[in-house]
């Protein structure tokens, strides 16, 4: 049997169906932010987990000059060490014949006989390699795809010097290239990285290693200390040239895989509670002025035998019913858009699957949340229903007392027509409700200026990084360290307009009891294609008395001007360095330290070492160059400039970084949503009095003027509080993006404040012309009856 209070409750919301679906939608859109996040975070987590324990990636990898076997057994006997595994990995150049750019790929050993004790491969086609067959190789599969190769296929790569050709007889995949980027660079290209899985025997060939190797995989037992072994692993190996043994956490794929969900499980902390309480703020509004438009009502219904309790839970069901529905469609939604997520996230993160998982809790919460935040403005209206007596309730209220509230000089009056005086009028004589209005719309403005904001912000880092940092054409890096008369045969090669040397030495930086492993870069003392710059954009020279340190790095070391930087250098004679710090730099990818060149090399006692070399060239003579850089023994690879900024373009915009537009979108829609929801409040509040100006012989245009007036003059007052309120949330939100691999400048475009004020105007003319339709077809009749 439906109670009569439950009847009142479905006409209620049938007649605010409007205002209640605009309120559903902010809800259902935090909890789509919460649901597709939670999502996103559980399925690459759970995903990450069963591959990497299926194909036993190792938990230390341990980079040597060049080790003997039988120091294997030493690692195996230090404590907490599971299992180890020694293999031989290099740099490789391919060459294939359409692409006269040599193409970075990376050389693995495979044991000889049998699967790996740690990191095995996938395999996605073909089939494994004979042991028989030298020239046998596994290709990763992102590449082959991208470059149209298949097991059968013939390439050839140079290693070591020396060039070969191989025989393609399968497609892999592994969890150590879940995240397949090219050396020094960011953003995956598929096209322009590969994975060379060969048995050890032929490798150790290539690598002049036979019986010995150049990198050792540990796996840990259930109780190790990572700290502890990673310092018995150095020992073990410092005779041998040891680089530094580093945790999974520090190696490069897991780590970009790791930032993801870091970044995806802060957006799923900060993003949904604005949504929810925006959601909030508009039901405490709706509910006020229901409970006041129902004084009489209330009354009756209490004079009637209800209790204070059951009408103020008929008020409450209206709210519950509004968060549930919006609840229930943010949960479908969001499983709808975690599913098409996770076909991005498969094009930058090689998992042979991804499916996406909710945890059932994240349903739980959002109903939860969304629950507490609509009661939130609820319960604190509901409060008047308690208070109010039968009496009192079906009493008119007592008219307002505007005697001490503002009022229009007599020269308004005269400049101004009846309607423009009643929109003025109001408010002025209520600036509470108008500055809840125009808090309400400015927040929804906020929204839409930080998220534009960010977009602009992210196409600005990656103008700055190729355009103003990096002004070079091709980096080349060499094998090793060589003479810097190397920088002569790159400069004599036609078509080379500049060349600038660099070296990069691998480093464990430290500072107190912060850490970072990463390089010391190298550059000449005023760099001109690869440079350093200020907040303001401005060059910074590299200086010989002490290392410049881009802005993330300082921050993770907490290290300021001044402070004395220790650099633990793992190649060479690994001395270690205590450099002042006399700079901080604003670097937007990677986290790199600058020294100059020859200070460098002579604190390595190294003079006159090259790394590499930045190269403006002739860009009608580039397949030239490249074919003369094909030749050169020594390089180990080459890197476009053009490539790696399509790859991090492609990567913002299609991949992962494409949650920037989703992000966007919500914005706009819970802006709208505001917009329209001030709109139809502003008209369930003056129904009767619409009706009255109709009566006593007002046109339509001129009875919709004072509704429309004012939603017109409040959103108008909004737009530079919401200007200012989204300059300080741009800042969080781009703090939020940003993560120790790239950081996101904030770029205050105009054009992204004139794009969220266009789109603000536009909801508010279509809130307008939504509202004035019901304006026309007011029932003159019903609506100045007293309700009963």
């Amino acid at each position: 049997m439906v109670s009569p209070l439950d009847r009142k409750l479905g006409r209620d919301l049938w007649r605010m169906k409007g205002q209640a679906l605009a309120i559903a939608v902010v809800i259902a859109l935090g909890v789509l932010m919460l649901v597709m996040m939670d999502g996103l975070v559980n399925s690459l987590n759970e995903t990450r987990a069963a591959y990497y324990e299926r194909y036993r990636l190792a938990d230390v990898f341990a980079p040597v000059k060049r080790a003997p076997d039988h120091v294997l057994a030493d690692l195996a006997a230090i404590d907490g060490v599971d299992a180890v595994e020694g293999r031989i990995v290099g740099g490789a150049l391919i060459d294939l014949d359409d692409e006269p750019a040599p193409i970075r790929a990376f050389a693995v050993s495979l044991p000889d006989f049998g699967a790996p004790r740690l990191n095995d491969v996938y395999l996605t086609e073909g089939r494994r390699i004979d042991p028989a067959r030298k020239d046998e190789v596994l290709l990763l599969d992102g590449f082959a795809r991208a470059r149209g190769l298949a097991p059968g296929d013939t390439l050839s790569a140079t290693m070591n010097g020396a060039r070969r050709t191989f025989d393609v007889v399968g497609l892999a995949q592994s969890p150590e290239y879940l995240y397949a980027v090219p050396p020094g660079e960011l953003a995956p290209n598929d096209a322009s990285f590969a994975v060379l899985w060969m048995i050890r025997d032929a490798l150790g060939a290539a690598f002049d290693l036979d019986g010995a190797f150049n990198e050792a995989l540990i796996a840990l037992g259930r109780n190790a200390d990572l700290a502890a072994v990673l310092n018995a692993a150095d020992r073990a190996l410092e005779p041998y040239g040891a680089e530094g043994a580093f945790g999974l956490e520090d190696q490069i794929s897991n780590r970009f895989v790791s930032e993801e969900i870091s970044s995806l499980n802060v957006s799923a902390r900060s993003v949904p509670p604005i949504f929810l309480a925006v959601a909030a703020f508009l039901l405490y509004i709706v509910i006020a002025r229901m409970v006041q438009s129902e004084r009489e009502q209330i009354g009756l219904l209490k004079a009637f035998g209800y209790s204070s309790f059951e009408v103020g839970v008929h008020y409450f069901k209206f709210v519950l019913a509004v968060a549930l529905g919006g609840a229930l469609l943010g949960c479908v939604l969001g499983v709808l858009s975690g599913r098409g997520m996770v076909e991005l996230y498969l094009d930058y993160f090689k998992f042979p699957f991804l499916v996406f998982n909710v945890d059932p809790g994240a349903f739980i919460i959002g109903f939860a949340v969304s629950i507490f935040s609509a009661s939130l403005g609820g319960v604190l209206v509901l409060r008047q229903v308690f208070a109010l007596t039968p009496a009192v309730a079906m009493r008119p209220p007592a008219p307002a007392d505007y005697s001490t509230s503002a009022s229009l000089s007599a020269r308004m009056k005269r400049m101004l027509d009846q309607p423009s005086r009643m929109v003025l009028r109001r408010i002025a004589r209520q600036p509470g409700r108008a500055a809840a209005a125009i808090a309400g719309i400015g927040s929804g403005i906020a929204l839409s200026v930080s998220m534009l904001t960010v977009l602009a912000s992210f196409d600005k880092m990656i103008d700055l990084t190729f355009g103003v940092l990096d002004r070079s054409d091709v980096a080349v890096t060499f094998i090793e360290p060589l003479s810097d008369a190397t920088l002569f045969d790159l400069q004599s090669i036609p078509g080379v307009i500049e060349a600038e040397p660099f070296r990069s030495v691998p480093a464990i930086l430290r500072h107190d009891r912060h850490s970072h492993r990463g390089a010391l870069s190298g550059f000449v003392s005023e760099p001109r294609l690869n440079r350093a710059i200020s907040a303001n954009n401005a060059p910074i020279f590299i200086r010989d008395d002490g290392v410049v340190l881009a802005k993330s790095l300082a921050d993770k070391l907490h290290i300021e001007p001044g402070d004395r930087l220790t650099v633990d250098v793992r190649e060479g004679r690994r001395p270690q360095l205590d450099l002042p710090v006399v700079g901080v730099t604003q670097n937007l990818l990677g986290a790199p330290a600058y020294f100059e060149l020859h200070a460098l090399n002579r604190a390595l006692k190294e003079p006159g070492r090259v790394s590499g070399a930045y190269l403006r060239i002739d860009s009608a003579r580039a397949d030239e160059i490249y074919l003369a850089i094909k030749d050169m023994p020594a390089v180990a690879g080459v890197s476009v400039k053009a490539e790696a900024r399509g790859a991090m373009q492609r990567m913002m915009d299609e991949g992962s970084g494409g949650m920037r537009y989703i992000m966007a979108a919500i914005a706009g829609i819970i802006t709208f949503g505001i917009v329209y929801n001030s709109a139809r409040i502003a008209y369930a509040e003056r129904e009767r009095d619409l009706a009255s100006l109709r009566v006593i012989g007002f046109t339509k245009g001129e009875a919709a003027f004072v509704l429309l007036g004012e939603l017109g003059i409040i959103t108008i007052l909004s737009l530079p509080l919401g200007m200012v309120l989204g300059h300080y949330l741009s800042l969080a939100v781009s703090a939020g993006f940003s993560t120790d691999l790239y950081q996101i400048p904030v770029f205050f475009a105009p054009a992204s404040y004139g794009i969220a004020v266009v789109a603000v105007l536009a909801a508010a003319s279509v809130s307008g012309w939504l509202v004035n339709r019901d304006v026309g077809r007011i029932d003159l009749v019903a609506s100045l009856k007293t309700r009963e």
